[in-house]
């Protein structure tokens, strides 16, 4: 289908865009990065512990990293589900991990009234993936002068995605990423379509591939999302191998005990030795 398409669906001007989070630079040409947290803040205490612990294995492997959590997560399948501490409670624990680690960070905003306040306190806004046609949202995202992350919907094909892409540069914001997150096959079930690397990265923006909501079971527990997290190895060297500028991961210490995404997240003890892959692949593909 891609082939039919092309023609009417890339810039074709060769343009690369670069820029900064924190102290490192992203975009083609540049070291992987890693974006990884818990799905949700479920304490102070335990984002604190997963920020320093995954910052200390980015450090001893020189991985560019950026914390990522949200203070909200009002996507949930079920009214029951937690969705985290909430903007003012949740912001407060990501101002901490700041002063305290120094880290670039990264939040879901789900509503207009939401980006101010974050943008103050985090590096990089996300646009949820049920979110990336809403055009108020990217707007003021866009607005804020952060980086503007979007995930790209299940629902969305990569070439369609550059209409979001669109919007937040017309606010005049070039610090844009796109996040592949899989995309609906049926019911409960999500593929992740390895041309859409290749496609995507046309744009010209870093192109991030989030390989743990890729392995998702969306509303497959009836109230709430499964998962098969042991293919996540599998999805992230293939993402890492076709190319992709940046890798993002739901880490947890006891996946079995999160309150949000456990079925998906990566369990902490593995993502040492699996980034240590990536980063052999990494290494070949950039010098291929």
């Amino acid at each position: 289908m891609w082939g039919a398409q092309k023609r009417h669906h890339t810039y074709g001007n060769g343009m690369e865009i670069n820029f900064k989070i924190g102290n490192f630079k992203v975009g083609q040409g540049t070291e992987i990065f890693l974006i990884a947290g818990p799905c949700v803040i479920e304490s102070e205490k335990h984002a604190l512990k997963m920020a320093e612990s995954i910052a200390k294995i980015c450090e001893r492997l020189k991985v560019p990293y950026v914390f990522k959590a949200s203070y909200d997560k009002a996507n949930r399948t079920s009214v029951r589900s937690f969705r985290g501490p909430g903007l003012k409670k949740g912001l407060a624990v990501l101002r901490k991990i700041k002063r305290t680690l120094g880290l670039p960070l990264l939040t879901d905003v789900h509503e207009l009234s939401h980006v101010g306040p974050a943008a103050e306190i985090c590096d990089v806004l996300q646009i949820p993936a049920f979110l990336c046609r809403q055009t108020d949202l990217l707007l003021e995202a866009g607005k804020s002068r952060r980086v503007v992350n979007i995930k790209k919907g299940q629902f969305v094909s990569p070439w369609e995605i550059r209409n979001a892409v669109e919007k937040v540069r017309s606010t005049g914001n070039e610090k844009i990423m796109v996040t592949e997150r899989g995309a609906m096959f049926g019911y409960n079930n999500l593929v992740v379509d390895m041309r859409s690397f290749p496609i995507m990265r046309e744009m010209g923006y870093p192109v991030v591939f989030d390989v743990t909501h890729s392995v998702q079971i969306p509303a497959g527990a009836g109230h709430q999302s499964g998962g098969q997290a042991q293919f996540i190895p599998h999805l992230a060297r293939a993402g890492v191998a076709a190319g992709v500028d940046g890798v993002f991961m739901e880490v947890h210490d006891r996946p079995e005990k999160a309150l949000s995404d456990g079925a998906n997240a990566l369990h902490l003890r593995l993502l040492p030795r699996l980034l240590g892959k990536l980063l052999e692949i990494n290494r070949v593909v950039k010098t291929a």
